[in-house]
């Protein structure tokens, strides 16, 4: 009798048995149930990790297992969060401005109405005119589906370019990093109505939610994002499990081999790059609304090579690597440079963690790299083969 997809992959099941307890947990301790056990400031943080182990899964399907190191995937997670984040801005600007206008003696007219939501959006960079990137903000449905079209369009024009071209290795990673550069400074620019480096803000008032507490919001996006990051793990696992897999897997190892055996190679490349561009603007969708906050800094091409980092600490070509190595630095780095990691004076020099941060990541991924090269997932492998000798 042939075995079910979940049975021939157990490590799927644990994952998400631990995610549903860990979402439970959360639920029961948050202060939306009554209790102060879990704070609304860090049920949002949780909120925000598991939307980063999304993206972690995204990078690690892309470079650990297709061998692309992509160094723009979180260009995709913020072009994400720009397109939530529009509706929400003029959703939320358009009550502020109907509400503003209804005592007028005339009835406002709906040009008058438009203007002057774009005067409240736009006016911090002297503006009040919709750019053309803009049309479809008044719309949550047609918002949505540019949060998968856009980044899925970019990616996929891209990506036929650089892997027609057979563009690889390190060449391509410059490739994706100057991507990644260009649309960060093109959000700079003002004519975009992004509202160039102040961002879109205020992204954690919901329209029409306004009587839902903070706490409750926060909740529900909590469980918005866990249900993302399972469904996630799920379709890429079984993605990865059969022949499809198999033969990303082979790119990876020998991509010579695998075009000379008559695979197509840009077609799977091409394949894999779109799909984790799409799911990473899916995280950034959830992410943002829990940050409050984008703007064109979140793409800068640093956040990039953090995700590979995330990745390689927690263990590259293991999905639960690239969640565990998300978690690990993500609430490593709330802890360090919010300011609750103590400050060690040693007396000829005082060690601020928010300075040293940085530093310790990049000493943390040295370290990992030199003495685990399969991260931190990697010890997984080592209490498995130590279980079998000792049978």
């Amino acid at each position: 009798m042939e075995r079910t997809f979940i049975a021939k992959n157990p490590s799927i099941l644990w994952f998400l048995l631990g995610l549903s307890v860990f979402t439970v947990l959360v639920t029961i301790f948050s202060e939306a149930a009554g209790s102060s056990v879990v704070s609304t400031s860090f049920l949002k943080i949780l909120g925000k990790t598991l939307c980063l182990c999304l993206v972690a899964i995204a990078m690690d399907v892309v470079w650990g297992y297709c061998g692309i190191l992509s160094l723009g995937h979180f260009a995709f997670f913020g072009i994400g969060g720009y397109a939530i984040g529009m509706w929400l801005m003029y959703d939320r600007t358009k009550d502020i401005v109907v509400g503003s206008l209804e005592n007028n003696i005339l009835p406002p007219t709906p040009d008058e109405i438009t203007i002057a939501i774009g005067t409240q959006i736009f006016g911090v960079v002297g503006s009040s005119e919709f750019p053309l990137i803009w049309a479809f903000s008044h719309s949550l449905p047609l918002q949505l589906l540019a949060v998968v079209l856009v980044p899925g369009a970019l990616a996929l024009v891209f990506g036929w370019l650089a892997f027609r071209s057979r563009v690889t290795g390190v060449y391509l990673s410059i490739l994706t990093q100057a991507m990644t550069l260009a649309l960060s400074l093109y959000l700079f620019q003002n004519d975009t109505g992004l509202r160039g480096n102040n961002g879109l803000s205020g992204l954690q008032n919901i329209p029409g939610l306004e009587a839902v507490s903070q706490a409750t919001l926060s909740l529900w996006f909590f469980w918005a994002s866990a249900f993302a990051l399972g469904a996630g793990y799920v379709f890429f696992a079984w993605m990865l499990a059969g022949k499809f897999g198999s033969v990303i897997r082979a790119i990876r190892d020998n991509e010579t081999r695998v075009r000379f055996l008559g695979y197509h190679v840009e077609t799977y490349k091409l394949f894999i790059f779109t799909t984790t561009a799409m799911i990473a603007s899916i995280a950034g969708a959830l992410y943002y609304p829990q940050a409050g906050i984008i703007n064109p800094a979140e793409i800068a091409p640093i956040a990039s090579i953090y995700l590979a980092v995330w990745v390689a600490i927690g263990g590259r070509g293991r999905l639960y690597g690239a969640v565990i190595g998300a978690v690990f630095v993500s609430l490593m780095s709330s802890w360090f440079t919010g300011g609750s990691a103590p400050d060690i004076n040693l007396g000829f020099y005082l060690v601020k963690w928010t300075d040293w941060w940085l530093i310790l990541l990049g000493l943390t991924f040295v370290g990992v790299t030199l003495f685990f090269p399969k991260g931190i997932g990697g010890l997984f492998d080592l209490i498995s083969n130590y279980r079998e000798k000792q049978q």
